[in-house]
This record gives C-alpha cells, sequence and structure tokens, in this order.
C-alpha cells in the first residue's frame, strides 16, 4: 500500500479535515473556540471558497474593559467570553451556529464549553447536549471562592502566594463569585443597548440568562 501524507495542518495537530467537513455540509456557521496558554479566544467563522470569513471574534482580552480582575483563561473567563460572542453573533444576524472545538478533547465542564454556556445564554442556537456544560457554581468561580477562604485561614502566606495576581488587581479571590456577577451584568447591560440602539428584537433567552 502507498502511505499517503497528511495535510500539513493534520500533521502539526491544527485541524481535523474529517471534522471540519462534516461541519461544513451541516450548512451552518462555525462556533470556533481555542484556548492558549494566556486566553479564551472564540470567532464565529462562515465557510467561503477562497477561505474561512470570521464573521466576529471575541477574546477573554476584551474582559479588562469591563472592568473584569479574574484570570483570563478560566472558566468564569470562558463563559464571559461566550456570552460576548454570542450577543455579537446576534447583532451581525447569526442567529445559530455548530460547535467547532477543533482538536480539543471533549471533556464534559471544560472551558470549551463554558464559552458554548454563555452564547446559549446570550441566545445564540448551538446544537449540544446538557450534560456537557459546567454548572453554575464552576462558571461562577464559588470553587476557587471556597478554596481561596480555607487557605486564607489556615496558611495566609501560602494564601498570598497562591492568588498574587487576583491581590494585584485589587480582587480578594473569595468575592470572585460577586464580581463575576457584576462584571456579567455590565457585558448584558452593553449589549442590550446595542440591540435597541440597531433595533433588533432581543433573544428571550438573553432577557431571561
Amino acid at each position: 500500500m502507498r502511505y499517503k501524507v497528511k495535510f500539513r495542518r493534520r500533521r502539526e495537530g491544527k485541524t481535523n479535515y474529517y471534522r471540519r467537513r462534516e461541519m461544513i455540509k451541516s450548512g451552518l456557521p462555525r462556533l470556533v473556540v481555542r484556548r492558549t496558554n494566556r486566553y479564551i479566544i472564540a470567532q464565529v467563522v462562515v465557510p467561503k471558497v477562497m477561505g474561512d470569513e470570521v464573521v466576529v471574534s471575541a477574546t477573554s482580552k476584551e474582559l479588562v474593559d469591563f472592568g473584569w480582575k479574574g484570570g483570563l483563561k478560566n472558566t468564569s473567563s470562558a463563559y464571559l467570553v461566550g456570552l460576548i460572542i454570542g450577543y455579537k453573533a446576534l447583532l451581525k444576524g447569526v442567529k445559530k451556529a455548530i460547535l467547532d472545538i477543533g482538536l480539543h478533547r471533549p471533556i464534559k465542564g471544560a472551558r470549551i464549553f463554558a464559552v458554548l454556556k454563555g452564547a446559549l445564554d446570550a441566545g445564540l442556537e448551538v446544537p449540544h447536549g446538557e450534560e456537557i456544560l459546567p454548572d453554575e457554581d464552576r462558571i461562577g468561580g464559588k470553587h476557587i471562592a471556597e478554596y481561596a477562604e480555607k487557605l486564607k485561614g489556615e496558611n495566609e502566606t501560602l494564601y498570598k502566594a497562591r492568588f498574587s495576581q487576583y491581590l494585584a488587581k485589587g480582587l480578594d479571590p473569595v468575592e470572585l463569585p460577586k464580581h463575576f456577577d457584576e462584571v456579567r451584568d455590565k457585558i448584558k447591560s452593553y449589549y442590550m443597548g446595542w440591540f435597541k440602539k440597531m433595533n433588533i428584537e432581543i433573544p428571550q433567552e438573553a432577557e431571561e440568562e
């Protein structure tokens, strides 16, 4: 048998062409979610003959503009990125998409699916199974707050070392769930204003979220 060399991007571990073909056959835009060592990145992409066209994009770097002081690659920030990309997609007329996680392993409750949860809460329709989504406590950072509170009472030196980045930004990690709610409300309020300004119907899911 002759050996067939795989496409370059497959050799580099960047693209699964079989999955990509199946997603394109769906006829839906792709909600592309990726994570790097520093950020969470989301894009809504439509396939074109000359290559993919990015309709809208969002990264966790944008969260700073809404006052976010938490990490930029954790579950909470992933959800907020999903919320932003969902609102942006709807403002561009994209109401339904199919999730593209690339070569990431589909692990239940993973940050990739926190982005999906955010997009769903914004009102974007994406086929999925409810069991893969992270729970509300994890999205809000409750587990981080509980660990921080426990560590603060047992070993304050270690607490300050472990959460130095939070403390440097002026955020007590124990208050992370409250801070998360505040930033989520800011994002929602900002994009609801754009829906009204552009005279676009606000999705029911976004109003209820």
